[in-house]
């Protein structure tokens, strides 16, 4: 029995790597085409992009390994029925249930891994994504081109004279005019900070002039910092229950919750409709496996996204009592009481 599922898992694993490299592949070029949009509103080096390719990364995972699965396990078995072995199998007196049993250590596995990136690492992947775009947002809000005007910092209009080799600049001058009062600083050296996503320009060995209507006054200053100006707005985070409990996008984190528990246990539930699919009887039976494939796939996800608003977080017993009745009954009358 031990080598008879270890042949079978093989068989599985093998099928498995073959298909989910060619979906990864692809969910990776069409996530990369996606994140190559930000280019037009932000400057992203190319290390720049493998880092928001890597905060896409458990998302990716998520939504290609249960279809793997599904489609891999049910080629496996559908491999062995063609050639014949899954009758050998049956004909040694070994019930159906033991190929069904034999899956379920690996869709269990792969449940539990699914359960841990969507509710623990697509949270933080997704806060780390987007205040990493956010801070981008403010860098690029701030683009200082030397010797020429019409350079802004908030309120601030805003004149640089050069560009030091160490990133600060250099003969800076700043003019803010408000209602009844204008300011002008002057200064030898300025340094943008970006600190938890607020711009700060700090100004070093300078002069300042501010007058109205009436007064004028001078100061000399060795450093003056001008913030809150540019302000990023970040998200916060600190453990998943918080994401997933936060009022923030509340409708959407509602869809994308539902929708993941029972992505998450598609494997355990496809199980009886894998072994439905792919035990087949190669000289007697027609087999429209592929077919059935993708009808599965399409009926299980729609049922899955169709059902959301109409019955809310019912939709999880709803889809898992039915399709667990519904699969095991095609299982039972296709598979059982054939072999």
């Amino acid at each position: 029995m031990h080598k008879l599922k270890k042949y079978i898992i093989n068989n599985f694993s093998i099928l498995f790597l073959s298909i989910f490299l060619p979906l990864f592949a692809i969910a990776s070029v069409i996530f990369m085409i996606k994140l190559a949009t930000y280019t037009a509103i932000i400057q992203l080096t190319f290390f720049e992009m493998i880092k928001l390719y890597l905060f896409v990364l458990p998302e990716i995972l998520f939504y290609t390994l249960p279809v793997t699965f599904f489609i891999s396990a049910t080629l496996a078995l559908f491999r062995l029925s063609n050639d014949n072995e899954m009758i050998v199998i049956f004909a040694l007196g070994i019930h159906p249930n033991f190929i069904v049993k034999t899956l379920l250590k690996p869709a269990i596995l792969l449940t539990i891994l699914l359960s841990f990136d969507f509710f623990v690492l697509f949270p933080h992947a997704t806060v780390l994504s987007s205040n990493f775009v956010s801070y981008k947002k403010s860098e690029a809000k701030f683009n200082i081109k030397a010797s020429e005007f019409g350079n802004n910092f908030g309120n601030w209009l805003l004149y640089v004279g050069h560009n030091n080799p160490d990133g600060t600049f250099g003969d800076v001058f700043l003019f803010n005019k408000e209602k009844n009062n204008e300011i002008l600083l002057g200064a030898q050296k300025a340094q943008v900070i970006n600190q938890n996503g607020i711009l700060k320009l700090k100004l070093t060995t300078g002069e300042g002039y501010s007058y109205t209507n009436d007064t004028l006054s001078q100061i000399n200053y060795q450093t003056i910092v001008i913030n809150d100006m540019l302000k990023t707005d970040l998200s916060t985070y600190r453990k998943p229950l918080d994401y997933w409990l936060s009022s923030e996008r509340a409708n959407s984190k509602r869809h994308m919750f539902i929708t993941d528990v029972l992505l998450s246990l598609f494997p355990i539930l496809s199980l009886f409709f894998v072994a439905a699919l792919g035990i087949v009887h190669a000289r007697h039976q027609k087999s429209y496996v592929y077919a059935a494939l993708f009808i599965a796939i399409v009926l299980y996800y729609g049922a899955t996204i169709g059902l959301i608003d109409v019955i809310g977080f019912y939709t999880i017993p709803f889809v898992f009592f039915t399709w667990i009745l519904t699969t095991y009954t095609i299982y039972k009358r296709k598979i059982i009481e054939r072999f």
